[in-house]
This record gives structure tokens, sequence and C-alpha cells, in this order.
């Protein structure tokens, strides 16, 4: 679902493989296939509690989507959600993590976990992770 030269220069960017920058490269990738890829344009407003793990969604939305904080069009929210609400011009599409994938995230305890459970997530397919609005 990833192209091999994405994946590894968000893990490089990030600094590991996780599940939430897997989720957040995919989202981000929704995002631009809905909106169209443009570096000043897109915006992207990204919602999580604030702390690592669930907040390494926001590298996965930088890296797919080239929203930055330093160009000023990426804005991060802290609340209960993992997701990211894109825009550009009258256009926008949501994106949710389901809650189902997070209750799974939230248990794993170990390195191995994790990573088993990024190359899971790598293999599901949009609609089995995420619940989609668009406008």
């Amino acid at each position: 679902m990833l192209p091999n030269d994405l994946l590894e220069g968000a893990v490089k960017f990030h600094g590991h493989l996780g599940p939430y920058l897997i989720l957040g490269l995919r989202a981000g990738q929704i995002g631009v296939n809905h909106l169209g890829r443009s570096y000043l344009e897109l915006r992207a407003v990204v919602e999580t509690d604030g702390h690592p793990p669930r907040s390494c969604f926001i590298d996965g939305i930088q890296f797919a989507s080239g929203c930055t904080t330093g160009k000023t069009n990426l804005e991060t929210r802290v609340g209960h959600s993992v997701s990211v609400e894109f825009m550009r011009g009258d256009r926008r599409i949501n994106v949710t993590v389901k809650e189902d994938i997070l209750r799974v995230l939230d248990q794993l305890t170990s390195e191995q976990q994790v990573e088993t459970k990024s190359r899971e997530i790598l293999g599901k397919s949009d609609n089995e992770l995420f619940h989609v609005e668009a406008e």
C-alpha cells in the first residue's frame, strides 16, 4: 500500500518503524489522492492526544502530504481521536483512525509487537483502518 521509497524515507525521518507513523503516511496519501499534491495550497489539521506514540501520526502526515509546521499549513490539536482534516480551497476530507485499531495499538507492550503490528497495518485496506468523510 505504501511505496517503498516513501516508507523508507519516513522511517529515516522519524527514527523508527511504528504503527502511528504508518497510519499517518496512509492518511496523508488519502488526503493527497483526494485533493492533489500542493505544498502550499494543501492544509492539514491533525488531532492526537499530543504524546507518543499517538503523536507519531503527525510525522507520517507531514512526510506523505508535504504539510509542515514550517510552512504553516499543518496545525496540531490535542484531542481524543487520531485524525486529520485536509483542506484545499473549498474541498475537504477528514480521515480518522478507527477506534478498534486504536484499542489494539494501546495493548502493545514490546518493540517486537510494535514492529509486527506495523507490518500488519501496511497490508490492511484503508477501509479497515480509517473512517473517511469527503466534501
